[in-house]
């Protein structure tokens, strides 16, 4: 098949265009020395911060975007009234109930009073694993339904560390200055809370939680830990958790939830046996006052104003730099999707995604998977015997475009306009519940959906082998349906090659082409490919991204890879698809110039320096900077489109390069 007739463009009638939005540029910087300022400086600067932002970039333009669209669909609906019981009914009255702020204020706290008094009333232990079963708000570890590593086609019971309300263990221990402060305003915000609810001794209150999170922290794994799936699958027969830990009563524990297997998979084994010591050795009192925390925390959004002030002045203001929430209406968007994501994305994608764009990106996906052929056949490191193990996977992606094939069904979610606003979202969250329970068990449904359409993201997910792009990253400036080649595949082209390497990254490249935890590769291989994936980790080590504060190349390792097989692979792609008609010199700069631009222009964007903290202690992405200054050193190509030489802040002599897929 000719490629050069696959180019995007091809079958448009309408005037080809580069794509590039040349005041996206800061051309007082130098490109060859930061490349990112360079190609996004001019966005950052018309772009600034507004108060309800951490951080806004590229992804985030086009979620509002996308935001503004859902708004008018569902304004649509809830401005009429709608026949009881269907999914326009619900959508119309759970967003109403979102804008109800002063039905709130009168309510106060009486809509989650019951659910106190009920964690009030535990008078012994013997209750406390059926209370843990029943409870939606209050848990000292998570319980979910997922493909099984070692069985990927069979879904089977995980447990996930939890409990502590920090989410990142660092934060209990770290000895820097603003982890200290983290932990100071911790204090004082759950304190706060405390009394707002009318508790008495609310200072002693929060010495018992923050105690009790530290304790449940100190057996959690780290971010990092938690990327090694063999540490994180430990598969076991229910008889051989009950001996593991005897503390809980699992058959009262799992019988509200509706779960009933031989087996299941244990995430962090060290935090599960502490949660169960703790059940038995912590005093009842301290228990039932870390339950009403979390109780408390879960709900003060859904209360009155004073309470999501109160909250957001720590999580928005203090933890992330935020200076004021988002308007009501997008918090209400946002609570409809994530409340009745697919029905809503129904009503998207029927109004704003063309068919024909699902055709151009199928062709372009179909385009990409033979470039990463390519390349696989054209790695030196790798003997022909692993080389086949991983063609065959790459053979065996399962591809979602757009939107699934069969939508949700929504008929069981009550929604009651007469309750209050947070016993409609605990229902709801009841219902989606029952609803992930129900896979438990059964054969993977390959055709679910992880991301709503609507979702301005992508997702590569190792069990299914599948890569999934949503409709609502089909959009400008990651997909230009009138643009060039050379812009789609430095943008979207490059998102796609992300995805797919995913499934060779680090911790992707552990599972085979059936999703199974199984080692295809041999064992020279396996150690050549973590000795390349070691120069990725610590080239991103070195890189500070604040003062004294450097990125975590193991956190970041598995994105970084991707973002490096991405580029290499949808630049090949690329000149692939333009050999037999190349593209021009537009504004003053080449084709693989502009491709350069593309893939830097999804990264433009502004953020905090309290966010900037956050997100390197907890994010597995690289800063949008680092996504842009730290993958182009190490790719050839850009260094021949740009003329980077050896007096570039930016080079990286070739033998240090990173070089994987």
């Amino acid at each position: 098949m000719a490629l050069a007739a696959l180019t995007l463009a091809s079958c448009s009638n309408t005037k080809q265009t580069t794509g590039i939005d040349l005041t996206n540029l800061d051309t007082t910087a130098v490109a060859q020395n930061d490349f990112y300022q360079y190609a996004c400086g001019g966005w950052m600067k018309n772009n600034p911060l507004t108060g309800e932002y951490s951080r806004f970039g590229s992804f985030d333009k086009l979620a509002e975007n996308n935001r503004q669209q859902l708004n008018e669909l569902i304004e649509e609906l809830a401005q009429k009234q709608q026949k009881q019981g269907t999914v326009a009914q619900k959508i119309a009255d759970i967003y109403n109930l979102a804008l109800d702020t002063a039905r709130r204020d009168r309510e106060g706290i009486e809509p989650v009073r019951p659910l106190l008094e009920d964690i009030e009333a535990i008078a012994d232990r013997q209750v406390l694993s059926r209370k843990l079963g029943e409870s939606m708000t209050y848990g000292l570890f998570g319980l979910y339904g997922d493909a099984d590593e070692m069985n990927s086609s069979m879904t089977i019971l995980k447990t996930y560390q939890g409990g502590f309300g920090l989410g990142e263990k660092e934060y209990y221990f770290d000895t820097d200055e603003h982890s200290v402060k983290v932990r100071e305003e911790y204090l004082k915000f759950i304190a706060q809370m405390f009394t707002l609810f009318g508790y008495d001794n609310a200072q002693e209150k929060a010495q018992t939680v923050m105690r009790l999170e530290t304790r449940l922290a100190a057996a959690a794994f780290s971010n990092v830990e938690l990327r090694d799936p063999q540490a994180n699958y430990n598969k076991m027969s229910m008889d051989e958790l009950k001996q593991l830990v005897p503390q809980i009563n699992w058959d009262e524990m799992l019988e509200p939830l509706n779960i009933h297997v031989d087996s299941l998979s244990v995430g962090q084994l060290p935090h599960l046996k502490e949660a169960g010591k703790m059940l038995a050795e912590e005093p009842l009192e301290d228990l039932k006052t870390l339950f009403i925390w979390q109780t408390i925390e879960d709900a003060n959004s859904a209360l009155t104003t004073e309470l999501y002030d109160a909250q957001f002045a720590f999580w928005g203001k203090f933890m992330s730099g935020k200076q004021e929430p988002s308007p009501l209406w997008k918090r209400a968007v946002s609570v409809v999707n994530g409340t009745l994501g697919e029905a809503v994305g129904q009503m998207y994608v029927q109004k704003y995604f063309p068919p024909e764009a699902k055709a151009r990106m199928t062709q372009l996906v179909k385009n990409l998977q033979t470039s990463l052929s390519e390349r696989i056949n054209a790695q030196e490191w790798m003997s022909d015997q692993t080389k086949q193990q991983a063609q065959d996977k790459l053979a065996s992606f399962y591809v979602k475009i757009g939107y699934p094939d069969k939508w949700r069904d929504y008929t069981d979610l009550v929604i009651n306009k007469d309750e209050p606003y947070f016993s409609n979202l605990l229902r709801a969250r009841k219902f989606e519940q029952d609803y992930a329970n129900s896979f438990i068990g059964k054969p993977v449904d390959k055709e679910k959906w992880y991301m709503t359409p609507q979702t301005v993201n992508a997702y590569y997910n190792p069990s299914t082998n599948e890569i999934c792009f949503p409709a609502g990253i089909l959009q400008y400036p990651f997909f230009d349906m009138q643009a060039d080649d050379a812009f789609n595949y430095g943008a979207i082209g490059v998102v796609i090659g992300h995805e797919m390497t995913h499934g060779f990254d680090d911790q992707g490249a552990q599972f085979d082409k059936d999703g199974n935890l199984h080692d295809w590769w041999t064992a020279e291989d396996k150690e050549r490919f973590k000795a390349r994936t070691k120069v990725m980790a610590d080239f991103f080590d070195q890189i500070e991204v604040a003062p004294g504060v450097h990125a975590n190349g193991q956190l970041t390792l598995g994105e970084n890879i991707a973002d490096h097989g991405g580029l290499n692979i949808s630049f090949q792609a690329y000149k692939n698809a333009t050999k037999q008609h190349p593209l021009p010199v537009v504004d003053g700069f080449t084709a693989d110039q502009r491709f350069f631009l593309a893939y830097a222009n999804l990264w433009a964007g502004n953020i905090r320096d309290e966010q900037v903290l956050v997100q390197t202690k907890s994010d597995p992405h690289s800063l949008g900077r680092w996504r842009v200054n730290g993958a182009l050193p190490h790719i050839n190509a850009w260094y021949e489109a740009w003329g980077v030489t050896e007096e570039s802040p930016m080079y990286v002599k070739p033998e240090d390069r990173v070089d994987i897929w």
